[in-house]
């Protein structure tokens, strides 16, 4: 599929245009309660909703800077995806095998990227748009708060897609000539614990049933039924959806659910307090001090814990590999731009019997080889050596090695502009046999960053310290909630 803004620009269009009528369609037996478009300057002045986009900017900046911390870490930090293989086996190989179809997968790729952004954006909007500041305010507070949570995890605890680690398993959403550049620059295929295409919107479903069981409404004669049951409707297609694209392992799903708990109780305890705030000062954001000592006490405790265990800890083990190969498999990873000025240092290392094959080059010289989990190495590997004029690669990052049994290829890259993004292809032939091994490790300058990924990673202990306390004793100053028809 090609279309000329790309998938994050068709994603954000198809949303815009979809917002007003989803929301006429969710509140057709009510249409006295629709704010009209010309009515929403003066309601977000009346609600107090700029902070509602300052959230969201918040979230690009946090966004930015665990993407910035990510991969230099790794050199320390590791991989645990040899865990989470032990225990879960290759079962979603099979849901893969099972379902096979183009079509399917151009629906669910579709689906996977669409209906995330679409609930990250359309649930606070809807809300708005229907006249209901409270669950407005709850879902923008959903969407930054478990995304702090899950920041401890993705910095010290990666684990890969299941397509770079399972033999046979096609990327189907990633090695699309569509897909990915978007996906190249945005994800980086590590992030495997926890799913929060899962846990986001099961913590929206979650608060839903907090609010209904405050305000004494039957789940099921809520004005937002409808919205509710999209949400849910969406949430078992992408328990299907992750494990057939070769993203997600099922476990992941688990740890998505504890977080959504976490973040859920967190926004319906924390809402009342913070629309609170223009009237009572920032007091009201201040916790007891029972719950303030409960946090602390419990940062403290997990902040030493990632210093200790995790940082030079069993994940950085450099014998256990961290991407997996069958015959005719080709794996990509990404290489960051760090610095227009020192390269990236590079080792690549063969832990497996079967040869590997590999190559560095510029991403544009992949996306057009890439289609439907497939990527097609030996059309692209002439193309590129044969150069212009079939004298030299017309690749100037090109790279090519292949490294035996027990092998390791030490290299290094520059990238003299942000633009110039490149991959690392790892292929084995499938006239091999068995399982190829392969941990590549990639060394940025700025590969120090573990004091500032423990102070990143204090906010989600912060946050569930207080929902701990809160959950294991009743609060004495726990604030009642607004009904929607009051006013802030």
């Amino acid at each position: 599929m090609w279309w000329p803004i790309g998938p994050y620009g068709t994603m954000m269009l198809v949303i815009l245009l979809s917002t007003i009528p989803l929301r006429n369609l969710l509140t057709r037996d009510e249409p006295d309660k629709r704010l009209a478009l010309s009515e929403l300057p003066a309601e977000i002045r009346a609600k107090g909703y700029h902070w509602h986009i300052s959230l969201y900017v918040v979230m690009y900046v946090v966004k930015f800077m665990i993407d910035h911390h990510g991969e230099p870490m790794k050199a320390r930090v590791g991989g645990y995806t040899h865990w989470i293989h032990g225990l879960e086996g290759d079962f979603t190989l099979w849901a893969q095998e099972a379902f096979r179809s183009d079509l399917l997968t151009e629906i669910l790729s579709f689906h996977y990227l669409f209906v995330y952004l679409f609930i990250i954006w359309f649930s606070p909007i809807y809300f708005i748009l229907v006249r209901d500041h409270v669950m407005a305010d709850k879902a923008a507070l959903n969407y930054l708060v478990i995304y702090l949570l899950a920041v401890p995890l993705y910095l010290f605890f990666n684990v890969e897609v299941t397509s770079s680690y399972i033999p046979g398993m096609d990327a189907l959403l990633y090695h699309d000539s569509w897909y990915l550049s978007f996906i190249s620059s945005n994800d980086p295929l590590d992030n495997g614990i926890p799913s929060l295409h899962f846990g986001l919107p099961i913590g929206l479903l979650i608060i839903h049933r907090l609010h209904c069981r405050e305000q004494g409404i039957d789940i099921r004669e809520w004005r937002h039924r409808e919205f509710d049951l999209f949400v849910l409707a969406n949430c078992v297609v992408y328990l299907f959806s992750i494990q057939y694209l070769g993203i997600h392992w099922i476990i992941d799903i688990i740890p998505g659910i504890i977080l959504a708990v976490v973040c859920a109780t967190f926004c319906h305890a924390w809402q009342p307090r913070i629309r609170a705030r223009p009237q009572n000062g920032w007091k009201s954001l201040i916790p007891e001090k029972r719950s303030l000592t409960t946090a602390a006490v419990f940062t403290l405790l997990c902040t030493a814990a990632l210093a200790t265990v995790a940082v030079d800890g069993p994940g950085s083990d450099e014998d256990i590999p961290n991407m997996r190969l069958g015959p005719g498999d080709v794996n990509i990873d990404t290489i960051e731009v760090h610095s227009l000025w020192d390269p990236v240092r590079i080792e690549i290392s063969n832990l497996g019997e079967p040869t590997i094959y590999l190559l560095i080059v510029d991403r544009d010289s992949v996306v057009p080889y890439a289609d439907n989990g497939d990527v097609d190495w030996a059309a692209m590997a002439i193309e590129i050596e044969q150069g212009p004029w079939g004298e030299t690669p017309s690749d100037p990052f090109y790279q090519k090695k292949y490294i035996l049994e027990g092998e390791t290829w030490e290299t290094e890259t520059s990238t003299p502009s942000i633009f110039d993004t490149q991959l690392i292809l790892v292929m084995m032939s499938e006239n091999d046999e068995g399982v190829g091994e392969v941990r590549i490790t990639m060394h940025y300058v700025d590969d120090e960053l573990i004091w500032s990924a423990l102070l990143l990673s204090v906010p989600a202990f912060f946050i569930t310290g207080l929902v701990i306390d809160q959950m294991t004793r009743r609060s004495e100053d726990v604030m009642g909630e607004q009904r929607p028809d009051e006013k802030p």
